[in-house]
């Protein structure tokens, strides 16, 4: 059998009230969905230590790049941030005494740090919709809107109204008039 995941502090502690609000270790499996070992073990752990922690996290093969050298690799990338995660590689393992580390270990240490090269996709409705704003700008700044557009007499003594039909865009496929 496997190991499945750690709980987190919040189901422990889902546990520990279940178990001290009088439920018994069956009726908290049928509440909260966990196996029973894990509901007799936290509650005990909880009733001998109050404290319900898991130790997985030092567990494990130990990082190259601990919490020192993530700091002096983001250091590194904002000094130069065009720098390839070559580049990087070469400058963390030429800055410090540790072991030197892979290009796979710069890259995976880097995407841990939230720099990855994975640029964000638009969706097409989003496209079209910034294409069709582009376009609205563009025709708002190129309306004809001068005082003698809708008569052939420049000294008319009443005020000319333009209605919307009467506005049109140069880009504009669809002719108004």
């Amino acid at each position: 059998m496997g190991k499945s995941r750690d709980l987190s502090e919040f189901e422990r502690g889902m546990i520990v009230g279940a178990r001290s609000a009088g439920c018994s270790i069956s009726q908290t499996v049928n509440l909260l969905g966990f196996s029973k070992t894990a509901v007799s073990r936290v509650y005990r752990e909880w009733c001998e230590r109050q404290k319900t922690s898991s130790h997985r996290g030092s567990c494990g093969r130990k990082r190259l790049v601990d919490e020192s050298g993530e700091r002096r690799m983001e250091r590194m990338v904002e000094a130069n941030n065009q720098a390839t995660s070559v580049q990087i590689q070469a400058l963390y393992n030429s800055s410090g005494p540790e072991k030197p580390i892979s290009l796979t270990t710069t890259r995976r240490t880097l995407k841990r740090l939230g720099y990855s090269r994975a640029t964000p996709r638009r969706d097409a409705l989003i496209v079209a919709g910034l294409e069709a704003l582009a376009v609205y700008a563009s025709c708002s700044q190129q309306l004809d809107t001068s005082a003698d557009f809708g008569s052939d007499n420049k000294h008319d003594s009443e005020p000319q109204t333009e209605s919307s039909t009467d506005l049109r865009c140069s880009n504009d496929p669809i002719t108004w008039m």
